[in-house]
Parts: C-alpha cells; structure tokens; sequence
C-alpha cells in the first residue's frame, strides 16, 4: 500500500562565533573545569553576540538546510520554529525567519516544548505533510538560552549554550512498512505536575518579566532517564522496530550521564550514539537538529540509516521519533 512519509532532504546548522570555554566560568564563579566536566560532560558552548538574536542563528541554519537541499525559500511550504527563547513575545521568530529568508508564500509558527521542542515540531510537521498540508516543511530549532541564565548559579549557568539548526522534510512516497525513507512513528508526551522543577521564573502574564531558567538537578536527571528510556520503548513498539535495527540514535544533548544512562537503559552501545554536547552545552531545542547536522558533516549519518531521536524539556515535556535517513 502506497502511502506519504515525511522525508529528510536537507539539514543545516549554525553556531555563534564566540566560544566559551570552562575555564571562563572559574573568574566568576566557585567551580572548574573539572567539576563542569564530571557532571555534564561539557567542555565549551557558543554565546550569541549582543547583536545575534534567535531569529539571526534560525536564519543562518535556514540558510545551510537549503542550500543542502538545493531549494529556494519559496520552494518550502511552512517552517516550524522551537524556540523558548524567541525574540519577541509576538510575533513569531518563524514569521522573522520566513521574511529574512524572502519566502513570500505558505506560511510560519513557533512552537514550544523547550527542550523537546524540536522533536514536537517534527511530530507536527509529520502531521502537515500526512494530512496534505504541507508538501515541504522546514523545522528549525534556534535558542539563545545564555539570555536566560542566573550567572551566580553555577549549577545551571554552565550547562546551556546558543545555537540553531534546521531540517527540511519533504512529502514523498513510501511502502506503509518501516522501511520507508522518513519519519516512520513519533511518541510524544507531558505532564504538567513537575512544571516546577525547570522553568523560568518569569513571565508577561506573571510579572512582566522574561526571567532566568531555574532547574531542580537531580530531580530533572531522575525523570530524564525514566522518561527517555519509556518513550524509546513505546515509539519501538509502534513502528515494530528492535532496538538492534537502530542505526543511530541522536538524543538530546542535555547531560552526557544522562545520555549515557539512557542508551545504557535501551540496551544500545554508545559507539551508536551522536554526541555533541561537549562542544555545544544544552541547545535546548537546537540541540538535535545541531547533532544531526554535525553528524551529516562528518559522513556518520549515511542515505537509509534508521535514527531514534528522542528528548525530555520544561512541562515536563517529553518524546522520541524514530526517521530512516
């Protein structure tokens, strides 16, 4: 039986010029390198310019995916942003997007899922292409989180970075069977009961004011791991696919023990896993389309590898896609 798959044809990223490294968190703050390293497996992270807003690095990683994809702006039909930090309360970064990039036709939106905002809006673009919405979506995760951090909590202010990526999804047809090309199933989820241990501490309606990311650690890396590993399961069950099938799996790049501890949960090797989030902190919703894209550049990722992606955000807001490249 024929049917539409949503099919990755182009990927792009983009990350700020300034680098920081550790080291530049011991003039501020009580920690080092080191501790930094033991705990999150991070090494250096982008900041964004004072210049460079989110719709700037969004752009930029538009840009990439296209020309990846040999298309012209006018050529996608929508563009899907996730974002927590936009540049404005409205409108959309995505509507900015769409106009930096000359795109006079279809349409744009933000969506928001913080860290596992990327995988909702590829969950909604799947459901743009099936439903004949939309012929060719372009998904983009774009964040400037070092706008948002407490620079006296070096439990949080040392974990985040700026970065975007984007991925063009394009309606093609399959077989019906998991060995299509595209997007085979997705899995999403929330629960708003743990809202309180990742947020941001402001708000237009609460105080007017944007705030800083506030986080409870061991709680966030307790329902990471949980969550993470249920969501794989239940996403392998639906597309009838052994974990033995993955080619990669691209997580979030949050932590590196709780990546670790995930894939350790799945069964699979690390050796099968794209990390990035040495050179890149937590991109929040940029942090999967930057892994894929790095991963695109350096030929790990081949045409009709099977990839489960899978992330955990604020809400708490969770959930896993499994795509063959």
């Amino acid at each position: 039986m024929s049917v539409i798959r949503a099919v990755p044809i182009g990927i792009g990223h983009y990350l700020p010029s300034r680098i920081v490294e550790n080291k530049e968190f011991e003039k501020s703050l009580d920690t080092s390198d080191d501790w930094i390293k033991a705990r999150s497996g991070i090494e250096r992270r982008h900041f964004a310019a004072d210049t460079e807003l989110t719709s700037d690095l969004g752009f930029f990683a538009a840009q990439n995916a296209l020309k990846d994809a040999s298309l012209n702006a006018n050529e996608i039909d929508a563009i899907i942003v996730a974002t927590s930090t936009p540049d404005l309360t409205f409108p959309s970064t995505a509507t900015k997007i769409q106009h930096q990039l000359g795109m006079t036709t279809g349409f744009a939106f933000d969506i928001q899922a913080v860290c596992a905002g990327f995988v909702f809006a590829l969950a909604n673009a799947n459901a743009l292409i099936l439903s004949g919405q939309a012929k060719r979506v372009m998904v983009i995760g774009a964040e400037t989180f070092s706008r948002i951090l407490n620079w006296k909590d070096r439990s949080t202010c040392v974990l985040f970075g700026d970065g975007a990526g984007a991925l063009i999804l394009e309606a093609q047809e399959g077989t019906g069977d998991n060995k299509d090309r595209g997007i085979i199933a997705t899995d999403l989820n929330s629960d708003g009961s743990y809202r309180d241990i990742l947020y941001v501490d402001g708000g237009v309606s609460k105080n007017q004011s944007s705030g800083v990311l506030v986080m409870e650690g061991k709680e966030v890396y307790k329902h990471a791991v949980v969550k993470l590993a249920q969501t794989a399961d239940t996403l392998l069950t639906k597309a009838k696919i052994e974990i033995e099938d993955i080619d990669w799996v691209v997580p979030h790049q949050a932590n590196l023990r709780i990546i670790k501890s995930t894939v350790q949960k799945l069964g699979i090797d690390m050796n099968r896993v794209i990390v990035t989030v040495q050179n890149h902190g937590n991109t929040s919703a940029a942090s999967i389309p930057l892994a894929l894209s790095v991963a695109n550049q350096e030929n790990k990722i081949k045409k009709g590898d099977l990839l489960l992606t899978e992330a955990i955000g604020g809400g708490l807001a969770w959930g896993s896609i499994v795509v063959r490249w």
